[in-house]
C-alpha cells in the first residue's frame, strides 16, 4: 500500500487533478504504511536473530549488532520515520522557503540515505557479497528491486532539493520520476514477498 500510494502521488498529472493538498496527503498516508511494514520487518529480524525468546520491550529495544538483518531493518525503520516527518510537514501549507528546506527536503534526503544503506546491507546479506547473479532466487530479485528503488529515491531526493532562497524545487520532473520508479520497484518487490514465503531454500 505504501509503495502504491507513493507511485500514485508521483503519477504525472495526479497533483494537478487531485490538488496539491490531496497529493501531499497521499504521500503522507503512504509513508505511514511504509513505517508499519518497516516496524514489522524489524520485529521479524529481532525474533530471527534472538538466541532465546524475546519478550516485552526487548522486542523493540533489542540490540543485535552482530546481525546484518538487524542493522538493515533498523536503519530502514529510521528512514521511514524521516519520510513520515517530510511528508507530514509537506501537508502543511504556507511554509517559508527556509522552513521547507529544513523540514521537508532534509528529512526526505536523510530518509533516502537510510533506505539506500538498508537496501545495500540487505543485498549484501542475500548475495553474500556485493556482486552476484541469481535471478532464479525470489529473495535475490526482491533485494535487487529494493536496492534499485532506493537508488531511484536517492535521485529523487537530490533532484527535489529545495533552494532555501526561493523555495523552488531544483528539478521537479526528475524528482517525481525518481519517486515513481522507486515506488514501482518497491511495489513489485512487495508483491514478490507473497511467493517468496513458500520458496524452498537452495541446498
Amino acid at each position: 500500500m505504501g509503495s502504491f500510494l507513493f507511485a500514485l502521488g508521483a503519477v504525472p498529472g495526479y497533483a494537478g487533478w487531485a490538488g496539491a493538498l490531496v497529493d501531499a496527503i497521499t504521500f503522507f498516508i503512504g509513508s505511514l504504511f511504509f513505517t508499519a511494514a518497516a516496524f514489522l520487518q524489524y520485529r521479524e529480524s529481532v525474533d530471527a536473530g534472538a538466541e532465546r525468546p524475546v519478550h516485552g520491550w526487548g522486542r523493540v529495544l533489542s540490540y543485535q549488532p552482530g546481525h546484518i538483518d538487524w542493522w538493515a531493518s533498523g536503519i530502514q525503520l529510521i528512514g521511514t520515520v524521516y519520510f513520515n516527518v517530510s511528508t507530514g510537514v509537506a501537508v502543511s501549507v504556507g511554509l517559508r522557503a527556509q522552513a521547507a528546506h529544513h523540514h521537508i527536503w532534509r528529512p526526505d534526503a536523510i530518509g533516502s540515505v537510510c533506505f539506500l544503506v538498508a537496501s545495500a546491507l540487505a543485498w549484501f546479506e542475500v548475495s553474500h557479497g556485493w556482486m552476484s547473479w541469481s535471478p532464479g532466487s525470489i529473495s535475490w530479485r526482491i533485494t535487487g528491486l529494493n536496492l534499485l528503488g532506493s537508488i531511484a529515491f536517492g535521485c529523487s531526493a537530490v533532484a527535489g532539493y529545495i533552494v532555501p532562497s526561493t523555495g523552488a524545487i531544483w528539478n521537479a520532473e526528475l524528482s517525481n520520476l525518481g519517486t515513481f520508479v522507486g515506488a514501482l520497484c518497491f511495489l513489485v518487490g512487495a508483491v514478490l514477498l507473497l511467493p517468496e514465503r513458500t520458496e524452498q531454500p537452495a541446498g
